[in-house]
């Protein structure tokens, strides 16, 4: 078709908008468009260059043009599409990335994104509105504790904000946490356990065809050895004072004890690692002797003991935090003397003869530190006559007597006796001690177990991962033959 003016302009050079092309049969009323345009004004069609007129001319249906009158055969129909981003509903997919102002895309916007769309490094983000990550770091304003359960698990981060020290956690057991020190002070936050790590300690007794000891010597808990005097001596030489000593992290605690025909009730405490002399820091509620004694974390307890007679079966109890008297917060379900003291992390134990049985019987008893109350019989130990005059030690899993002598003929025994700390049962025989030993004390570190004193005066160690045999590691300082009755404590 002719037409006067100007030849169109080349269409490819608009931006932002699409040519679709036919040429018309004179039958074909219909152009598909590649976009589908908001408006039929968002496309201008011209045929042999010619404008159209929208609307008359030609309709718009979705991207579908129909002609009112389908084009003659032979003619050039070319469609422009676009004008879109100068409308409020720009044409379908002709928002791209460029076209965005930054800070346009508000959180309203956006409903939710899949992960697989979280990809590559993220920027610095505040995540305190995170929801749903286990934290593996923490901040509080004081220490963790052994409760503290992160859901972080193994390795979480603990910082305290007050005093810049930080804890990592090493076992996460729950309600029984160890929490190492990483910061900058020191002392680890882990659950309390009865054993010590570097001495053990003896002190007092009776030395053979000599006065009453008032001695207190040591013995290294990392190598084998002979004993030392530590320089320090307690308030009076004693002999029949507790065979199994409560200690604190920082001191040592013997009660009661029988110098010729008198019996005492004085708490004595002494230093670990001081050259200064014990004290008399409290009175128990009556005079002991043999009682038996044990600890927690906070409180010495002295169990049982000859008062006089019969034997007593009160349990008195002293704190660790202030010198004061012992208080009676209970009794013992039998007369025990000098039996076997030990401590799991919650309870008290003494082990030894019921002095009031017409036969033999060896009981292990129990107490709670939670709160003051009676002890209660929990089994038996495995001696078949009299013992009594026994050692004790304490693992974190177990309780353990080991020697004693009374019976026929004064014998002694050289059983190693170890029971459960979680169950109540009776005990079981482990393994021996190199030789029958009586009126002997006990020691505890977290790995073995120590029998010392009496015929002859020798430490010895038997181990807690494994069942057997005591062996012989080292002589008191106080008397190479004999020191009987001696006390033992730990640090």
């Amino acid at each position: 078709m002719a037409y006067i003016g100007q030849k169109g302009g080349t269409v490819s050079t608009l931006t932002s908008k699409t040519l679709d092309t036919m040429t018309g049969d004179g039958s074909d009323a219909t152009l598909t468009l590649s976009q589908t345009p908001a408006s039929v004004n968002d496309v201008a069609v011209y045929l042999d260059g010619v404008f159209q007129r929208p609307t008359n001319e030609y309709t718009l249906s979705g991207n579908v043009i129909t002609f009112t009158t389908a084009p003659a055969n032979g003619v050039s129909v070319c469609a422009v599409a676009g004008g879109g981003e100068h409308i409020g509903s720009p044409m379908a997919g002709s928002v791209t990335t460029d076209k965005l102002i930054d800070g346009t895309i508000t959180s309203a916007m956006v409903a939710t994104m899949s992960s697989s769309k979280l990809t590559g490094a993220l920027g610095a983000l505040d995540g305190s509105a995170l929801t749903g990550i286990p934290s593996s770091i923490m901040k509080n304003a004081s220490d963790p504790a052994i409760d503290t359960n992160p859901s972080g698990g193994l390795g979480t981060v603990w910082a305290n904000t007050t005093s810049g020290e930080m804890f990592v956690l090493t076992d996460a057991t729950a309600n029984a946490n160890v929490w190492y020190n990483v910061g900058g002070g020191d002392g680890d936050v882990q659950p309390w356990e009865y054993g010590g790590t570097t001495y053990g300690y003896s002190s007092g007794g009776f030395l053979d065809g000599g006065p009453y000891n008032n001695m207190i010597e040591r013995f290294s808990f990392t190598s084998d050895g002979n004993s030392v005097d530590t320089g320090q001596d307690l308030v009076r030489g004693i002999y029949y004072g507790s065979s199994t000593g409560a200690s604190s992290a920082t001191h040592g605690y013997t009660t009661g004890g029988y110098v010729s025909t008198v019996r005492y009730n004085e708490i004595s405490k002494f230093q670990f690692n001081s050259s200064s002399n014990a004290t008399d820091v409290g009175d128990m509620t009556t005079t002991r002797q043999s009682p038996t004694q044990t600890n927690s974390e906070t409180h010495g307890y002295s169990a049982g003991g000859a008062t006089g007679l019969p034997t007593g079966a009160s349990i008195d109890k002293f704190t660790f935090a202030s010198d004061a008297n012992g208080t009676d917060v209970g009794d013992l379900n039998i007369n025990l003397s000098t039996g076997a003291g030990s401590a799991s992390t919650t309870h008290g134990y003494v082990a030894g003869k019921d002095v009031g049985a017409s036969a033999p019987n060896h009981k292990i008893e129990k107490f709670t530190f939670a709160s003051d109350g009676n002890a209660i019989s929990v089994g038996n130990l495995t001696a078949s006559t009299y013992i009594s005059y026994c050692g004790g030690s304490s693992s974190s899993t177990h309780g353990y007597r080991h020697g004693g002598g009374e019976g026929p003929a004064n014998t002694r025994d050289n059983v190693i006796d170890r029971f459960a700390f979680a169950s109540d049962a009776d005990a079981t025989d482990v393994g021996n001690l190199t030789q029958g030993r009586g009126n002997c004390g006990g020691s505890s570190s977290t790995t073995h177990g120590y029998c010392i004193g009496e015929a002859p005066a020798n430490i010895e160690k038997y181990s807690y991962a494994s069942s057997g045999n005591a062996t012989n590691i080292g002589n008191l300082a106080a008397n190479q033959t004999r020191m009987a009755w001696t006390t033992g404590n730990q640090v």
